[in-house]
């Protein structure tokens, strides 16, 4: 009787302990397989920057905060846009003195041009619509917009605009598309089913980058001459509210939460934070010479930042708005910058 109590103990301590191996060794597993997957979401997160002056694209590795490569595309590009199924990058080629007038097309996966598509002239801003079925490419130079049809790599339309335009950016329902015209001191209101300008949104001196929050109710708006942000309503297609932020913005980018936009003062050489709740600065995080343009990571934990004279990119942590990384070895004069995830 004592034995079979013993040899009861016995197997209750053995079975016990396996069940605790086996729930380590499952828990293991599956921690492995968390840490797996989120490495490989980090691997496959970069960031493309046109480089002015080097006729090329830099391609950046995010979770090393490393260059990668570098893919050659026409003469001085300035602003790259990447479908929402993260293919392709579309990047304008101004041409400066040199006519070049087209956007290159960037297989993501080969990061190699696999298209060049003709477009007005002196392309500038350029985006993607939320379907992934059009890339609206602004035309400085010849104030319009090529309307590209992705799946042929073609233009399908041409919409004049007002003087000079700069930027665009859709909505999130794709309805509409929202161009600067800098020397006309507006934003132009486009219906993307017509493919006409049906409203124009008066703003302040010299308008040039601008992006729509999450839910689509607003379109900030960088004034590059007035120091300020406009905020236009899109359910009225008025401004509804001015912030004044530092000299010369010129880029701007909504964490994906909408809660705070990040704004380029291109001339003073820092990132505004701005609240979208009170329409306010609440922070200023310097970064290097004539900052440029600005992307936030799809997680929202970063924004990255060009410095067109300093050759490289600041890395801001979005919790401490602070610079925790630079990367160095980028070519000569990066300007746009767009996140691949």
């Amino acid at each position: 009787m004592f034995e079979s109590r013993i040899q009861l103990w016995i197997f209750r301590v053995l079975n016990h302990n396996h069940l605790i191996w086996s729930w380590l060794l499952r828990f293991w597993t599956l921690l492995s397989i968390g840490i797996a997957a989120t490495g490989s979401a980090a691997a496959q997160s970069f960031a493309y920057v046109p480089t002015h002056k080097s006729n090329s694209v830099a391609v950046i590795n995010t979770a090393t905060n490393s260059l990668v490569t570098v893919v050659p595309v026409g003469i001085q590009p300035l602003a790259v846009a990447i479908t929402p199924d993260g293919a392709f990058a579309y990047v304008t080629n101004s041409g400066w003195f040199l006519p070049n007038n087209d956007v290159s097309v960037i297989s993501t996966a080969t990061n190699s041009v696999v298209a060049t598509i003709p477009v007005g002239r002196f392309p500038i801003g350029v985006a993607i619509s939320p379907n992934g079925q059009l890339a609206y490419v602004v035309n400085s130079n010849s104030n319009d917009v090529s309307v590209i049809n992705t799946a042929t790599k073609a233009v399908l339309a041409t919409i004049g605009v007002q003087t000079n335009p700069w930027g665009v950016a859709f909505t999130p329902n794709g309805q509409f598309a929202y161009v600067t015209n800098q020397v006309s001191n507006n934003v132009s209101v486009i219906n993307t089913a017509t493919n006409s300008v049906v409203g124009t949104v008066p703003v302040q001196a010299n308008p040039t980058g601008l992006t729509v929050t999450p839910d689509g109710s607003f379109v900030y708006v960088a004034n590059y001459m007035s120091a300020s942000v406009s905020v236009i309503g899109t359910a009225t297609n008025t401004v509804v509210s001015t912030i004044t932020v530092g000299a010369n913005p010129i880029d701007i980018a909504i964490s994906p939460n909408g809660a705070i936009a990040y704004v380029v003062d291109d001339g003073a050489n820092d990132v505004s934070v701005v609240s979208t709740a009170r329409n306010m600065v609440t922070a200023k995080v310097p970064v290097n010479s004539d900052p440029r343009a600005v992307a936030i990571s799809p997680d929202g934990d970063f924004a990255y930042v060009t410095n067109r004279v300093s050759n490289n990119v600041s890395v801001i942590s979005t919790t401490t708005n602070t610079v925790v990384a630079t990367v160095l070895g980028v070519a000569l004069f990066p300007e746009g910058v767009a996140i691949k995830r």
